[in-house]
Order: C-alpha cells, then structure tokens, then sequence
C-alpha cells in the first residue's frame, strides 16, 4: 500500500473524475443522470468520498446522516466500491473503518447498508472484512 488518502468529493470536476469507477456500481447511469442524480442528494445531505493510493482513485464511498425510528441517528452507506485494480490491497476495510470513525465523530449511534441480491462478493467483503450484521430485509417496489 502506497501512500493513501481519504477526502470528501465535492466539486463537479471530482465527481466526473469519479464517474468512471461510481459507474461500475450503476452501468444503467449515465455522466449526465449521475451529476444530477448527485446534486440532488448532496442537497439532502449525501457526502462522496474517494480514497486515493499514491494519487489515484481506488474506491469510492457515499453516505448520508439520518435519523429514523429503527437506527436512530445513523450513517447509512449508499454506495462503497473499489477500482477492480486496486483490490485485495486492504482498502474497502480501511475504508470501512474510515467510514465507521467519521460516523461516530458526528454523532451517529448506527451504520447501516443494503447491497443488492447479486453482489456475492460484496456480502463476502462486509461478512468478512467488517462488523456489519444482517439485521434486515429490503423490499422495493418500482414506480417508474
């Protein structure tokens, strides 16, 4: 591991810099859809994060601060993915944990995830490399 680095995203120019690895996780989204897609939610409080190994990007994380009756004050993760590149280099569990301490400084009693059906290896990675338990279902229904 080189030298590392976590930082929050926030300019237009990072998060198209970040498109290309975000878009491993959302293939359906295109650069235009994903702009305004995150300019609608860091409005509501979405926060992008971006590890970088000796200057590049190898993962990204999204996250926002809620508060609800189940959780109560709680970081949920929307979105953690790591460049296929920079694998099995530790980084998803640092990040994770990086994750986990920002959460606590703000005051947050919970982190919390969902992660689709298909994503085996990501059920692995949380299963193994984190604390995280399973605690629920998730249903959806489309409205489209």
């Amino acid at each position: 591991m080189g030298d590392v680095e976590i930082r929050e995203l926030e300019s237009e120019a990072e998060w198209i810099d970040a498109y290309p690895l975000m878009n491993r996780l959302y293939p359906d989204v295109d650069e235009a859809q994903y702009l305004e897609y995150l300019a609608q939610m860091t409005a509501d409080g979405y926060r992008l994060f971006g590890l970088f190994s000796d200057g590049e990007l190898a993962a990204l994380a999204g996250a926002t601060i809620l508060t609800n009756m189940y959780y109560g004050r709680h970081l949920w993760v929307y979105d953690l993915v790591t460049d296929p590149d920079h694998r099995s280099k530790g980084y998803g569990a640092r990040f994770f944990r990086y994750l986990v301490e920002w959460a606590e400084k703000r005051g947050c009693e919970t982190v919390a995830l969902s992660s689709g059906l298909q994503r085996e290896r990501a059920h692995r990675f949380y299963e193994e490399r984190t604390e995280l338990e399973k605690d629920a279902h998730v249903f959806t229904l489309d409205l489209s």
